[in-house]
């Protein structure tokens, strides 16, 4: 039970790592006060409702009134992660040494005890042999 909890930490915490050092951007479109799509990573696909301008040959002069509108929300990851040991000192680089060396012994994954007798089932019992033996006194 302990490893269990052990591992599901350690991937919790992997995934912290992992999100707090990601960078991303969420685009909105609203239509008026509704909204339409939502995306991670790319641009939002628009209602077709955009302010139509006037072409070259002012064929038609129409334009409609703009009542969406695109929001944007850009989340930064954090960009102040040791990526080189460069500027690790020696001695600590001598305690993360010896501490991943010491880890490692811890879950070295040690012979299964092989039992053969699980493949066999036992003997059907024919007569019970302790009660020939046994003596009753009246």
């Amino acid at each position: 039970m302990k490893q269990v909890i052990h591992k599901i930490a350690s991937l919790f915490m992997a995934f912290v790592v992992l999100f707090s050092t990601m960078s991303f951007t969420v685009d909105m479109h609203y239509c008026g006060d509704t909204l339409v799509d939502i995306t991670i990573f790319h641009k939002v696909k628009t209602c077709g409702m955009e302010t139509l301008t006037p072409s070259n040959t002012d064929e038609c002069a129409i334009t409609k009134n703009n009542c969406c509108s695109d929001q944007q929300i850009s989340v930064e990851g954090q960009d102040e992660l040791q990526l080189s040991f460069s500027t690790v000192s020696l001695e600590q680089q001598k305690i993360v040494t010896s501490f991943v060396s010491i880890n490692l012994n811890l879950f070295e994954i040690g012979e299964k005890e092989v039992n053969s007798y699980t493949d066999y089932t036992p003997p059907l019992v024919v007569r019970q042999l302790f009660k020939l033996d046994e003596t009753y006194l009246i």
